[in-house]
């Protein structure tokens, strides 16, 4: 069925006109992304043109896409605007909180135990508020907005950095925070800096062992995980027609490790075969109506240096397979060379576990090129050296790759197949043996691996690579194995090679499933109830945020002083801490306990002023907040990398940190903190972080005068009572100054409800 088909038909029913009035003010022939853009604009027709990276412009979204850990404080957040019903179509995906252990059935069971106070909750307010829900084994979320949500020359926002995955079928999608969605529910603008573009021309084909994935593998490397920050990265040329619409989501989803502000394509007949595939002829047609619209200039393709900030050009005919990683996913490798690369950084090469899944490869494509592998490991009497795990995008994906035989391929390998769910993508897996922290290598299809990432372990070396990749690795056991070049000894010991993967863009029978999973919501929710336990250790009801006094801070502290990558896995930690998403105080207990203290090289140890002692970095701030003494956050480059979780800015804020001073933002994040009220700040000259010492006061001088494009002056006072002024920039504008002084920008929004 196609959702929102009158909401589709409307969107469409505009774009000629507010294209053409673009055209005329922009003055030049226009991208893909500036066409959704501009047919997106609040104020309906555009009469100015922006100027790219720096104009901030209001929008409206067609749609907001929530995961469950992020919608429970998203949906807290709501619930205090005063609405009766979501503004736009809205959804609820519970994907998050289900942890991957024994198998599917045994996970999905646990999970609806340990969880079922917040799947109940989510379930109870989107019922309240017109929103849809996709109950706890549904699928993952950028999966089923694939299939039931994304069309071409949309606009949606959702609370979780990989929404970036429905440019797949040509959207302008992007992850924000909750705060932002609440923003677009509550029927409201929503403000974002029009980004800058960068356009990625693909000639050739793919070919062999190269996939979707290696063509993000290979821009990530170039880009690396900053390089796309403030930009929209638009992909063209005949190599990107060539592509299937989840192999452009593929690419699309993992533009949020280069910090893109969101990927697309134009629309193609990919993307009408996927569309019509997925039981969505209507909106097929209709995008046949206005192909024009749904893709980028002639112009602007056939002369791309003219229209782009800046070029790329990828061969897919040369493309080779990458691995990217360990710690960092733009680490980029081609297979040729891993084996090298690996010798000479001292890599485990024993490769422990090959893992296939979460929103980024979970498509029917990608378990069939998988299940390719697999079956010619069965056929050629080859073994897993590495434990192999299964993680389906969908109830639909699984149950017609269940159909189609290709599970039982993966069984015969002796995979564990879990729930259709994120799993060990974000840290939601139980996994043997992880807390020994003994140094390892784990390879997977999964969009990030930082850290601690997968399993909680500083000492697994995770690697980024395709399915099909993961497949072969995992058979081998071998993490510089490279199935173009080397064989495996089978059972008989004969030596065998493995032969390139193939499948099926999309299942020959079409897809099935029986209960995909959705929820439709009451049609007048009035009456619905939505209770939170007063005493849940899960859930707790939000209070406002103070606000501004109008005066300069004075006296702060430093509560630390981070070192290096700082991303919010290491600001607000995933994995268990998971189950407190929607109890805004208990989850600050992990404030900040994964960011190393530039001062001792240590997590989770700072200094007390209060009593010269070091301890945890949650405990410390509660002390510095019950004694009303206020304190800022320093940070180094890219702070803030990683998911759009908000719980980064609002445990700080709720602790009583009142700024964050580093040397640069990542995109969501500096956004999150502006929205929760506090000071979003950088070093107007990055040295000046070095001038920063551990028993430092800092007095703002001139916040008292907070203005636009005004940089702030802080007076560092040093323990031998020397000074340093730093000068901080910020990219606040008026209206989210007022966010600060209402204390809030949810605060804000209730000022102007009750000014009617």
């Amino acid at each position: 069925m196609a959702f929102d088909l009158d909401m589709i038909k409307a969107v469409y029913a505009g774009m000629s006109e507010k294209i053409e009035a673009a055209r005329k003010v922009v003055n030049k022939p226009l991208t893909l992304s500036e066409k959704i853009l501009y047919s997106h604009l609040w104020n309906g027709k555009a009469t100015k043109a922006f100027v790219r990276g720096k104009s901030y412009v209001d929008f409206a979204p067609d749609r907001v896409a929530m995961q469950d850990a992020t919608a429970q404080m998203a949906l807290l957040q709501f619930m205090q605007a005063g609405k009766d019903k979501a503004a736009v179509p809205s959804t609820v995906h519970c994907d998050h909180l289900i942890l991957a252990k024994e198998g599917a059935k045994e996970d999905l069971r646990s999970s609806l135990t340990a969880s079922g106070e917040v799947f109940n909750f989510l379930e109870s307010v989107s019922n309240k508020y017109g929103i849809g829900f996709w109950k706890p084994g549904a699928g993952i979320i950028h999966q089923v907005v694939l299939e039931n949500y994304a069309f071409p020359g949309g606009m949606m926002i959702g609370t979780d950095s990989h929404t970036v995955n429905a440019g797949g079928l040509g959207m302008v999608a992007i992850g924000v925070g909750g705060a932002d969605a609440v923003d677009v529910m509550a029927g409201m603008a929503w403000e974002l800096k029009f980004p800058k573009l960068i356009g990625v021309k693909l000639t050739g084909k793919l070919n062999g062992w190269t996939s979707a994935k290696d063509v993000i593998l290979k821009v990530a490397g170039i880009l690396t995980v900053k390089g796309g920050t403030g930009c929209i990265v638009e992909y063209f040329g005949p190599g990107a027609q060539s592509l299937s619409a989840t192999g452009k989501g593929t690419i699309c989803n993992m533009g949020a490790e280069i910090g893109a502000t969101t990927s697309t394509f134009g629309y193609d007949e990919a993307m009408e075969r996927y569309l019509r595939s997925t039981d969505r002829n209507e909106i097929a047609d209709e995008a046949n109506k206005i192909k024009a619209h749904l893709t980028g200039d002639d112009e602007v393709y056939a002369n791309p240096e003219q229209y782009f900030d800046q070029v790329i050009e990828i061969d897919l005919s040369t493309l080779e397979p990458h691995v990217n990683g360990p710690f960092t996913p733009d680490k980029a490798t081609p297979i040729s060379q891993l084996r090298a690369e690996a010798e000479k950084n001292g890599w485990p090469t024993k490769v422990e576990w090959g893992l296939i899944g979460s929103c980024t490869n979970s498509s029917y494509e990608d378990l069939s090129r998988a299940s390719s592998i697999a079956k010619q490991a069965v056929e050629k009497g080859l073994k897993t050296k590495s434990d192999f795990g299964i993680n389906p995008g969908s109830e639909q994906v699984r149950y017609t790759a269940d159909r189609d035989g290709l599970l039982q391929i993966f069984e015969d390998l002796d995979a564990t197949i879990f729930t259709n769910a994120c799993g060990p993508c974000i840290g939601q897996w139980s996994r043997t043996g992880a807390d020994k922290g003994e140094k390892n290598t784990i390879v997977h299809s999964f969009n990030r691996n930082f850290s601690k990432r997968a399993d909680g372990n500083p000492n697994t070396h995770a690697f980024v690579t395709s399915p099909e990749m993961v497949a072969a690795i995992a058979i081998s056991g071998d993490l510089g194995f490279n199935p173009l070049t080397d064989t495996l000894t089978n059972e008989k010991g004969e030596q065998v090679k493995l032969d390139p993967p193939f499948g099926a863009e999309l299942p020959d029978k079409g897809f099935a499933v029986e209960d995909n999973g959705y929820q439709a919501p009451a049609t007048d929710g009035k009456q619905v109830d939505v209770k939170v336990a007063p005493d849940s250790k899960r859930l707790q009801l939000l209070e406002p945020f103070d606000a501004w006094d109008g005066k300069n801070i004075v006296n702060a502290q430093i509560l630390i002083k981070a070192q290096g990558k700082c991303t919010t896995d290491h600001i607000s930690m995933a994995g268990p801490w998971l189950r407190f998403r929607g109890h805004l105080d208990n989850i600050s207990d992990n404030c900040l306990i994964g960011a190393v203290n530039a001062f001792n090289g240590e997590t989770n140890k700072v200094k007390n002023q209060l009593t010269g002692e070091y301890g945890p970095v949650p405990a410390t701030q509660r002390a510095y907040k019950a004694k009303g003494i206020p304190t800022i956050v320093v940070g180094d480059h890219n702070y803030g990398e990683g998911s759009s979780r908000e719980h980064a800015a609002m445990e700080p804020r709720h602790l009583g940190v009142k700024a964050v001073l580093v040397k640069s933002f990542a995109r969501i994040h500096e956004t999150n903190l502006k929205k929760q009220g506090m000071l979003a700040l950088t070093f107007a000259n990055e040295a000046d972080y070095d001038k920063v010492q551990e028993n430092d006061k800092i007095n703002f001088l001139d916040l008292d005068q907070f203005a636009p494009e005004k940089p702030l002056k802080l007076e560092f006072v040093h323990e031998d009572g020397s000074k340093d002024i730093i000068v901080a920039n910020h990219t606040y504008n008026d209206a989210q100054i007022g966010w600060y002084k209402a204390g809030s920008a949810l605060n804000k929004i209730k000022e102007l409800e009750a000014q009617g």
